[in-house]
């Protein structure tokens, strides 16, 4: 059985849920089912992998099909014997009338026939209570490949007859061409040398002869002054775009009259630095033109998008462009863009060959887009009793995800202020609630020290979401919240929060070497809910997994530029947790089965 979504694979492990979802409702094992995901010349039309969209929407969508398929086949049965379709049962991949205990194979049933329908209006799909593959932590599809080293990601890809590319980089942001000699280059055998207007790059028989090429180019740049990353939290204070969109701003009761009437007021401004998504497999693409198409391998998020794009920049039909992405070594939001597919397929334009292309450690880290850099303004006040009168949050170029408060607050000013680009940012694993939850989470926590109240006490006093109130309930319960320290140095927090239909909630044990400084998280326990878990290994994972990268963004990751350079771009300079960070992970999975399945 195959199932065919625009969807990609970058580790997040969907290849597995969805086929879970697709043998649950056709009712067939799990083994049989095989995924064909991110080719644009096989699969639907997908606007991308992003925003969690993939578990609250494809899945249902599978779950559709898969509901239709099956009752079709049910049908071509009943019609074969004769018989009321109501009373035949589908399991195991074939159909069978328990009264005449006749029996047929899904293949057989199907063999010689198209058998094709609308799907009907009504959704009648399997509820969550009655799953009996998914729901189950069945393991990683192909999970030995990847582990083994035998899959084959973007960047392993390799055709006969192949070059490989490298790509000019300015010195700096924003560098202009001001003068180019490329003779040198061109006189070494065998390498094509490509200048598209800004673009230069050079084909080569190996990566190592590419980068000589390259370097043999001699040029000349005009740089421009930027703003560095000592001074960038100014700038975005000061650069912000006067906002009367009301898109971006939310309302309710009056803030002025909320701090007026409180016991309690505090005002406080968080910044948050630019990070990179830093996955193990930087940008790369293989492009092949043939009979006048072009067939690009790459790891994107978005292969349709990659699709329009190739086909506008070479101005072709969309028909003639095909992207195929084969399961990626991790994006984190990081690989909307095409910039290593349409770099390789110019040089494979020029060279008549196809071209690899891999970016650097280095480039991935200077050339790729960040999550952005931000400002955020907080304004509390609380009445005596600890109950919210007043909130103001104000989020300066970070982002709107996440930015609205989950506590009961009469008054209120949510405002996201726009401001221009200084370095190229774009999603990020958690979008902009990384950052507002950061400050709202500890701005609470500073709020609860002023009432002199427990900092969980006081968030249930103000809160009446019941599926926020339960993480933080089952966080707490496991932590052993409220801990006593017993040592120097030791410490103990917590926040929750919620996004793309989830809802989290995390208690820290911290240690501080007040002598240097240094801060190491000891241990983490985090709640977290998703509706219906489809598969709770893979689950479990990405909760893990977004707990650890989480430490980075906490600790010690910051992208420090001057001058239009990047000056940490690699991961020498560019601290991300390492197995030395870790710390002992409790992850508490609520399986909510009447609450739809989210990302």
């Amino acid at each position: 059985m195959t199932g065919f979504t625009g969807k990609a694979e970058m580790g997040q492990n969907i290849r597995t849920s969805i086929s879970q979802t697709i043998a649950d409702e056709l009712r067939v094992p799990f083994a049989s089912v095989r995924l064909l995901m991110g080719d644009t010349a096989l699969t639907p039309f997908d606007a991308g992998t992003f925003g969690s969209r993939t578990t609250p929407t494809m899945t249902p969508q599978f779950r559709r099909v898969a509901e239709a398929a099956r009752n079709l086949l049910i049908g071509v049965a009943a019609k074969e014997w004769n018989v009321a379709p109501e009373g035949l049962v589908a399991a195991d991949a074939r159909v069978t009338d328990p009264v005449s205990k006749r029996s047929l194979t899904y293949a057989e049933l199907a063999r010689g026939k198209a058998l094709a329908q609308n799907l009907p209006a009504e959704d009648p799909i399997t509820p969550a209570t009655e799953w009996k593959i998914a729901g189950k932590p069945l393991p990683k599809v192909d999970g030995r490949a990847f582990v083994t080293g035998t899959h084959k990601y973007p960047s392993d890809i390799r055709l006969e007859g192949m070059l490989y590319g490298k790509v000019l980089r300015p010195p700096s942001f924003g560098a202009k061409l001001a003068s180019y000699d490329d003779s040198a280059a061109k006189a070494i055998s065998g390498v094509v040398v490509v200048r598209d207007g800004d673009f230069v790059g050079v084909a080569a028989p190996s990566a190592h002869e590419a980068r000589q090429a390259l370097d043999a180019i001699r040029t000349q740049w005009k740089e421009v002054p930027q703003v560095s990353s000592k001074e960038i939290f100014s700038y975005l204070k000061n650069s912000a775009e006067p906002s009367s969109n009301e898109r971006l701003r939310r309302e309710k009761g009056s803030v002025a009259a909320g701090l007026a009437a409180a016991a309690h007021r505090l005002e406080a401004t968080y910044n948050v630095a630019y990070i990179a998504h830093a996955p193990l497999e930087p940008r790369a693409a293989v492009a092949q033109f043939a009979d006048g198409k072009l067939t690009v391998w790459t790891g994107t998020q978005r292969p349709f998008a990659n699709r329009d794009e190739l086909a506008s920049v070479f101005h072709m039909p969309e028909s003639d462009v095909r992207v195929i992405v084969p399961d990626t070594g991790a994006a984190y939001g990081g690989k909307h863009t095409s910039d290593a597919a349409i770099e390789a397929a110019r040089l494979a334009r020029a060279a008549g060959k196809p071209v690899k292309v891999v970016w650097t450690r280095e480039e991935e880290f200077t050339w790729a887009y960040f999550r952005p850099a931000g400002v955020i303004e907080v304004k509390g006040g609380i009445a005596a009793d600890g109950k919210l009168t007043a909130w103001e949050f104000h989020n300066y170029h970070s982002g709107m995800s996440g930015i609205e408060t989950p506590y009961d607050v009469a008054n209120q000013l949510t405002q996201y202020h726009q401001v221009p680009l200084v370095l190229r940012s774009g999603s990020y694993r958690g979008l902009a609630a990384t950052a507002n939850h950061f400050a709202r989470e500890t701005h609470m926590d500073a709020l609860a020290r002023a009432a002199k109240l427990d900092p969980v006490e006081f968030r249930l006093r103000n809160l009446s979401d019941a599926r926020m109130r339960a993480v933080l309930e089952a966080a707490t319960k496991s932590f052993g919240w409220p801990r006593k320290k017993t040592q120097g140095g030791q410490g103990f927090g917590l926040a929750c929060g919620a996004e793309k239909g989830s809802q989290v909630a995390a208690c820290a044990e911290v240690a501080v070497d007040r002598a240097s400084g240094d801060v190491r998280v000891v241990r983490v326990v985090e709640a977290f809910e998703c509706g219906a878990i489809v598969n709770p290994d893979g689950l479990r994972n990405q909760v893990v997994g977004a707990i650890i990268q989480g430490l980075g963004g906490a600790l010690f990751e910051a992208v420090e530029f001057e001058n239009g350079r990047i000056k940490n771009p690699h991961f020498a300079t560019y601290r991300v947790p390492r197995f030395r960070d870790v710390p002992v992970i409790e992850a508490v999975l609520l399986d909510r089965k009447d609450i739809p399945s989210a990302g």
